[in-house]
């Protein structure tokens, strides 16, 4: 089967299900993305060509659930997808490789950091909810009824997209992409994984401290998710001992927004030696 992003979908099997991906080859340094909660590897579809035209191997995977991954998996958390992420780093053998997780799967990425540390160079956060600050009541009260409603009709996720881009920054395929996402989540046996993902601890903190690899964090300075994205972007610079790179007029998701000021940003990442940083660290 060929995926949204001009390879041929692969599988692996983890426990509980299998994941999708694919892998687009490269000599440069291997690069794995995975997409938000909800979404699928296509959202980085924009990010994809841009980094495959500076060599570098890019993997990006679907998470449980969502996408081209198996359903029936009963656990949907940032840990229990890095695990899957730790399998699929053996399964490709990849060393060194910069994991890149967006939104709910920042904590992904930090927790396989420090699954398999002799796999992975580097981390890089796309928005991410890690080392979040305390959501406050309007916070609460609006993800508390954003869950049951979306449960309830998962075609609300497809409209909630405009509220994550700016009407001045959204791709020129927005329209399909969000239609897509909300067929996807309206097909029945996804309803289990939709609620696991709504209820799943997007934001742990603590999680940074084990993981001793560059880091970098991109924050889209207009992320309605956030009442004050950099000083967000501030807390988990400093947790990774990294750097942050606000992505000016951004909303929550910028590697479809703005492909190109995020490959401006990781590329040079990328060029770094594994385990220098630069001069942030």
């Amino acid at each position: 089967m060929n995926s949204t992003l001009g390879t041929t979908t692969q599988y692996l099997d983890v426990t509980g299900g299998r994941i999708a991906y694919d892998d687009a080859p490269g000599s440069g340094v291997p690069v794995v993305l995975l997409p938000g909660m909800l979404e699928k590897r296509g959202s980085y579809r924009h990010l994809v060509p841009l980094l495959s035209a500076a060599g570098h191997r890019v993997v990006t995977m679907d998470l449980r659930g969502m996408g081209e991954s198996s359903t029936g998996f009963t656990d949907h958390t940032p840990a229990a997808i890095a695990d899957d992420l730790a399998a699929l780093l053996a399964h490709l053998d990849l060393r060194g490789a910069v994991l890149v997780g967006s939104s709910y799967t920042g904590a992904t990425v930090v927790r396989a950091a420090a699954l398999a540390p002799e796999r992975t160079g580097g981390v890089v956060l796309i928005d991410a909810f890690i080392e979040n600050l305390p959501l406050n009541g309007f916070q609460k009260a609006l993800f508390g009824l954003a869950a049951p409603l979306v449960t309830a009709f998962p075609g609300l996720w497809g409209t909630m997209q405009k509220f994550y881009y700016p009407a001045t920054s959204r791709p020129a395929d927005f329209e399909d992409y969000r239609a897509g996402l909300a067929a996807m989540l309206r097909e029945p046996a996804r309803k289990a994984a939709l609620r696991g993902y709504l209820k799943g601890d997007s934001a742990p903190v603590g999680w940074c401290a084990e993981v001793d690899v560059p880091a970098l964090v991109l924050m889209g300075d207009k992320d309605p998710d956030f009442p004050k994205p950099e000083l967000v972007a501030d807390r988990q610079t400093a947790a990774l001992r990294g750097r942050k790179v606000m992505i000016e007029g951004a909303g929550h998701y910028p590697m479809a927004s703005h492909p190109q000021a995020v490959a401006d940003a990781l590329l040079p990442f990328l060029a770094e030696p594994a385990g220098t940083g630069g001069s942030a660290r």
